[in-house]
């Protein structure tokens, strides 16, 4: 019998979406042959509310990812936001409700950066996570991976490494791949920061993206930097 496809979610604030975000999921798409959908977080409860609204932070993805072939924008947690307003948007909570949806036995991953990783014990029901899904984590060189986990998610996390993404594909979840990816050096920090100051910005981000916060005057934007 032929593998399964393996379900990509790649989730995130994209507050705003950059060409960092695009080289993860490009890459992703392309060492895992899988199709990515990125998923606007709505209320995170782990951070700061964000920049852009729910709505300006789709549209912005929407534009960023226009003519890419697979990937694709998910806005279940933006729908699920609006059906219960005040609910944080937990991640296990989206797994579930997608495991709801597609079965028990689809191969499904979590893709996220190493930074997000490390910080796992902070998430909500965070040990559930691979019971519904895998992890895969963008990483490059000089990470943070490299200093090590915390204890609690090395003992955690010590038989679940998997070294393909064949690994993935033969079970619903409960592994997790590091993910080789060129180093970038944007993050959504320094755009919001290079906008609001009056920074050289727009090269960061995709050139529709830019138009928009431009257009939309977001995150401080006075001109056309």
């Amino acid at each position: 019998m032929a593998p399964s496809r393996l379900w990509l979610l790649y989730g995130g604030t994209f507050d705003p979406v950059h060409n960092g975000h695009l080289a993860i999921a490009r890459c992703a798409r392309d060492e895992l042959a899988s199709p990515v959908r990125l998923m606007p977080a709505a209320d995170p409860p782990h951070r700061a509310p964000p920049g852009a609204d729910a709505a300006q932070r789709a549209a912005m993805l929407e534009l960023a990812i226009a003519g890419e072939p697979g990937l694709s924008v998910d806005l279940r947690e933006l729908v699920r936001a609006k059906e219960h307003p005040g609910v944080p948007s937990w991640t296990v909570d989206t797994l579930r409700q997608l495991r709801a949806q597609i079965g028990a036995s689809q191969p499904v991953a979590l893709l996220i950066g190493a930074d997000s990783l490390l910080g796992l014990p902070e998430w909500h029901e965070w040990e559930r996570l691979l019971e519904l899904a895998h992890l895969v984590v963008a990483d490059r060189p000089g990470s943070p991976l490299e200093g090590g986990l915390p204890a609690v998610l090395a003992d955690r996390l010590q038989e679940a490494w998997a070294d393909s993404a064949a690994q993935l594909r033969a079970a619903a979840g409960g592994r997790v791949l590091r993910l080789r990816q060129p180093l970038q050096s944007e993050s959504a920090t320094v755009v919001r920061g290079l906008i609001a100051d009056g920074g050289a910005w727009r090269e960061l981000v995709p050139a529709r993206v830019a138009d928009f916060i431009v257009e939309n005057r977001l995150y401080g934007c006075q001109s056309d930097s």
